[in-house]
């Protein structure tokens, strides 16, 4: 597979229970292992995963959420899946040893991580009235979602320009091809 990209792993993330989690066979499929393997390791170290590491979905749940799966191998997926928060991820990686597994949880942690903080900014600009300080958090939303973004991004054109629109904040980012 090579180096994981965050955009690999950012389109693996599902929000369950208020939470954002992978889904066991997207873990599985970034550590290039078969999902038995990852519930393996759950099964084998019961003691590192407490409450709060695996969100445990409802038929219901996992119901909603096949729906949401477009022609997916996911939709016809029988078995419940497990649901890792970002502790249990964590917790994962201290299992599996090899160097996709590195890789791949180093590529985790900085999605969870920009996802974290490019929350955190939009939060902060709703709720600001002072114009610098706006001004000052919008430019910061704007560097966390071109980080985000510019992962190898290739422009076909002179010039390209990809619009983001959230509640408080409109984001255009324009890359020029040299």
């Amino acid at each position: 597979m090579g180096v994981i990209k965050i955009e690999d792993v950012q389109n693996k993330i599902v929000e369950i229970q208020g939470q954002k989690v992978l889904l066991d066979s997207d873990v599985a499929e970034l550590y290039e292992v078969e999902t038995k393997r990852i519930n393996e390791a759950v099964r084998n170290n019961p003691d590192k995963f407490p409450y709060g590491y695996i969100v445990e979905l409802s038929k219901n749940e996992w119901d909603l959420l096949k729906s949401k799966f477009s022609t997916s191998k996911k939709g016809g997926k029988v078995k419940i899946p497990k649901a890792f928060t970002e502790k249990g991820l964590y917790m994962l990686a201290t299992i599996l040893k090899s160097k996709v597994a590195t890789q791949t949880t180093i590529a985790i942690i900085e999605t969870f991580a920009k996802i974290k903080r490019l929350t955190r900014t939009i939060k902060e600009l709703s709720t600001t009235q002072e114009k610098p300080k706006q001004q000052n958090l919008m430019k910061k939303s704007g560097k966390i979602i071109a980080e985000i973004l510019d992962d190898d991004l290739v422009a076909s054109e002179s010039e390209t320009t990809i619009e983001i629109n959230f509640a408080v904040l409109k984001f255009k980012h324009t890359i020029k091809k040299k």
